[in-house]
């Protein structure tokens, strides 16, 4: 039997295909990202972990078995935690002013993205706001699984890698697969489409926020 999340895979399978190969992606393997670019990264990233955390939090309101809202909170305490936490010592270790978290003023693809999280679950279901979030961790899964055999030279490449590598990693991506899956075999017809629409929307979403690092991004008054 074909999983839900099996054919989510396949309809994004182009956008997922450029995710992984994306100059920023591949350049960062290499070690030869430009600072610059993974300073944008890390300071839009930051904006976009403190919302991602919050709509965990609303997910967990949505769910009716209580295990699931548990899960659901020790992911935003831990798992975005200790991404928050490498953010922020990567930040330090590359001069960025130490009020950077509270000073970020996001960028339109940061901005687009967790405006869209936001709506899916606000306005949607439980299936509906995993499938928005399962992009995040699924890809970094991927990339950290793929290029775990990469030696980047520059140690912050390298400590990202590893982190989205990691056993935890993978084991904490795969708790949102099974559980999107476990909530579409509830799911009529109708529902199933919504969480596609939601999963396929955030989907391109990581592709043009690896963009948006790599070849800088401004709000249209700004150009």
């Amino acid at each position: 039997m074909t999983l839900f999340t099996d054919e989510l895979k396949v309809m994004t399978a182009k956008s997922w295909e450029k995710s992984m190969t994306h100059p920023f992606v591949v350049e960062l393997a290499e070690g030869t990202l430009p600072e610059e670019a993974f300073k944008r990264y890390l300071v839009q990233d930051m904006y976009y972990l403190n919302h991602y955390s919050k709509i965990h939090a609303l997910a967990a309101v949505q769910a009716e078995e209580t295990a699931v809202t548990h899960m659901l909170l020790k992911q935003a305490q831990e798992t975005i935690a200790a991404e928050m936490l490498m953010h922020t010592e990567h930040a330090r270790l590359l001069g960025m002013p130490t009020t950077i978290q509270t000073d970020i003023r996001p960028l339109p693809t940061a901005y687009g993205y967790t405006s869209h999280l936001y709506r899916v679950a606000m306005a949607g279901s439980l299936g509906q706001t995993i499938a928005g979030l399962l992009p995040c961790y699924w890809l970094y899964a991927d990339i950290g699984s793929y290029y775990r055999d990469s030696k980047p030279v520059n140690p912050l490449y390298a400590s990202w890698l590893e982190n989205y590598g990691s056993e935890l990693f993978q084991k904490e991506t795969q708790v949102q697969i099974d559980l999107l899956n476990r909530l579409a075999e509830l799911s009529s017809e109708a529902e199933k489409e919504k969480m596609r629409d939601a999963f396929k929307r955030a989907k391109e979403y990581e592709l043009a926020f690896w963009e948006m690092a790599y070849a800088g991004e401004q709000w249209p008054s700004e150009k």
